[in-house]
């Protein structure tokens, strides 16, 4: 099967500009402003519990599900405001996906159902021929087709965590988003199927805008081209300490909280 090359029209810058966010009355994130460029690896570093799971999940709207959740700010993709009253919650998911740290396929579907489930949410048609060139292509970009294409009826949920994790990436890619968000992907996961899933990311990158939340540095220095570090002093809500590009923030931080934290000083 010949390659696809990457439309870099399809690429997507997506900013965040002066967002906060509450849970009830609790303040967790504070004026943040952060832009992410198109066909980069943005990874958001930091303690637990300083936002940044959070900050993840206003990106595409995922955040306002909570019934105690609210938001001020906004978040552009390509300049266009995804919480604008006008535009669908559908438009904003189908644009920007989402990959969880626990992997999530649908245990009772099979590998090649799983691919085409995100298909079926977001009400995107796409015919018979077309649905099996699909599922090769996201399963290879996914890093698992040579896995799994002698058992594409075999149940999803019956794959290793590694490949499940890929599994989800695959169904993620099925719908062409612009923008993947990849929420500590590789935390439950074995050296080997990390390794592969950082692989799978980096060549991604080259089709989608990927932002990645990890706590563990020495990944956030194998796959990222930037990083912004997050911290909540005791009591207040996240901030944004510093971002740049992550050769400058691991090697040559502006803050002296930011060298502390790459260098495993606390957090």
């Amino acid at each position: 099967m010949e390659a696809v090359r990457p439309d870099p029209t399809h690429l997507a810058t997506i900013e965040a500009r002066d967002v906060s966010a509450w849970f009830g009355t609790h303040k967790v994130l504070d004026r943040v402003s952060l832009s992410m460029p198109a066909g980069e690896i943005t990874a958001l570093i930091g303690p637990s519990g300083c936002g940044k799971s959070t900050f993840l999940r206003i990106l595409n709207r995922m955040h306002e599900l909570i019934p105690s959740a609210s938001l001020a700010g906004s978040v552009n993709l390509d300049g266009d405001d995804i919480y604008d009253a006008t535009r669908k919650l559908t438009d904003a998911r189908r644009a920007i996906g989402m990959v969880f740290q626990k992997p999530n396929p649908f245990p009772a579907m099979s590998i090649q159902e799983n691919v085409l489930a995100g298909l079926k949410l977001t009400g995107t048609k796409v015919d018979r021929d077309e649905r099996d060139a699909l599922v090769e292509s996201c399963l290879r970009k996914g890093g698992l087709w040579n896995e799994v294409k002698d058992r594409l009826d075999a149940p999803g949920g019956g794959l290793s965590g590694g490949q499940q994790q890929r599994l989800c990436i695959a169904r993620s890619l099925a719908v062409k988003p612009r923008v993947l968000l990849m929420d500590e992907p590789c935390s439950a996961l074995d050296p080997t199927s990390t390794r592969v899933i950082e692989e799978t990311m980096l060549e991604l990158a080259h089709e989608v805008t990927i932002v990645i939340v990890t706590h563990n540095m020495q990944q956030a220095a194998r796959v990222s081209d930037r990083c912004a570090f997050f911290l909540a002093a005791q009591g207040t809500p996240g901030v944004i300490i510093e971002h740049g590009e992550t050769d400058a923030m691991f090697h040559a931080p502006q803050d002296q909280r930011t060298s502390d934290y790459v260098n495993g000083r606390f957090g």
